[in-house]
């Protein structure tokens, strides 16, 4: 193997150690991108939100959850408890009691989610004006091309009935 090459088969960042935005590679085996498109999705940041608090029930967390199938939070939940983020504890009881709670890790991982929230919380307004004068100048640009359009296909229609005129 070669010096600075990595062990690992599904790495996918450079070998030389420098921060580079193409580590996030889009390959199928890139492990990098995998845990970022499981961690990032809106499911998995509301379950590892909910259990910063304490932990839940799966009941508990579907009721918390608004929009959320069974279906997809128990693939939620596997996903996160199968990268370590999550533990399950099942109770021997009937009805049988399960509970979720963030691993060490995932502690650590909602430490980041926190901040991004606390970003976007400090961020909002700026990021709504910045939506509004996109939405106006899209909406502004959309009116001057159909504007555009109906001067392009007046004259049409103008040289058109001239050329019919001339030829009959």
């Amino acid at each position: 193997m070669e010096d600075g090459t990595s062990k690992s088969p599904g790495y996918c960042g450079d070998t030389d150690g420098d921060y580079d935005v193409l580590q996030w590679d889009t390959r199928e085996d890139c492990e990098v991108r995998q845990i970022l498109d499981r961690i990032a999705d809106k499911w998995s940041l509301l379950v590892i939100a909910l259990l910063d608090q304490r932990s839940l029930r799966f009941s508990e967390l579907r009721r918390r959850i608004e929009g959320i199938s069974q279906r997809m939070l128990t693939r939620t939940l596997r996903q996160l408890e199968r990268d370590g983020l999550v533990s399950r504890t099942v109770y021997p009881a009937v009805p049988p009691r399960v509970d979720y709670e963030l691993t060490p890790l995932g502690v650590t991982l909602h430490h980041t989610i926190r901040a991004l929230v606390t970003w976007t919380e400090e961020h909002q307004n700026e990021i709504a004006f910045a939506r509004a004068a996109y939405d106006a100048r899209v909406t502004a640009e959309q009116e001057a091309a159909e504007r555009d359009s109906a001067e392009r296909d007046a004259i049409a229609r103008e040289v058109l009935a001239a050329g019919r005129a001339n030829t009959g």
